[in-house]
């Protein structure tokens, strides 16, 4: 057999050897974290469920201060249908708000519609009563002015079998709200 000497480790063999760069790939840590892009689908993604919850909300309470405003309206009418059955009044006879409305009377305290934000500025003094708790006359225009914008009845008359005695004056027919009759009970037949 034939001794060969280890090839690269004699001194002019050592010098002919090519050197190579080791190219490997070097491990590179991947941080913990989001990128911006991430982030940013997150954002919209929250806006988005926020503002669905929102739409929701509003169109709820829009629901809620129909349904309060219905039933408002609904009380005064049976209150007033109360006055005329139990005092014998005939769809001639002069309808009063002071016979309906007021201490000791159908109904303690005049309704508000939810929509109307102006009326608690304009009923804030209107509880001053004398003795009798009739309201006192320096009280009585804001009150007035507040129940007019509120639910004003429908006729100076008690109302006929089928009719409404009082509509909303914000949202009813003719009302202020931009000509959105929301507030119009669909079925009044058995009021």
């Amino acid at each position: 057999m034939r001794n060969f000497p280890n090839r690269g480790n004699l001194p002019h063999q050592r010098n002919n050897r090519k050197k190579t760069m080791k190219l490997t790939k070097t491990a590179t840590k991947i941080k913990p974290g989001m990128t911006l892009i991430e982030i940013t689908v997150v954002i919209l993604v929250l806006l988005t469920l926020i503002s669905v919850l929102f739409i929701g909300a509003n169109i709820y309470k829009k629901g809620a201060d129909r349904a309060a405003c219905i039933l408002n309206i609904r009380n005064v009418h049976q209150a007033v249908r109360a006055n005329q059955n139990l005092n014998a009044k005939n769809t001639t006879d002069d309808l009063l708000r002071a016979d309906i409305i007021g201490l000791g009377r159908y109904l303690e305290a005049e309704p508000q519609c939810p929509t109307s934000s102006q009326i608690a500025a304009a009923v804030g003094t209107a509880e001053q009563t004398d003795v009798d708790g009739n309201i006192t006359a320096a009280a009585s225009a804001d009150f007035a002015a507040a129940v007019v914008a509120d639910y004003p009845f429908a006729s100076a008359t008690y109302p006929a079998a089928g009719i409404v005695a009082v509509q909303c004056a914000q949202y009813g027919p003719g009302g202020n709200g931009g000509g959105a009759t929301d507030h119009v009970p669909n079925d009044v037949s058995g009021w």
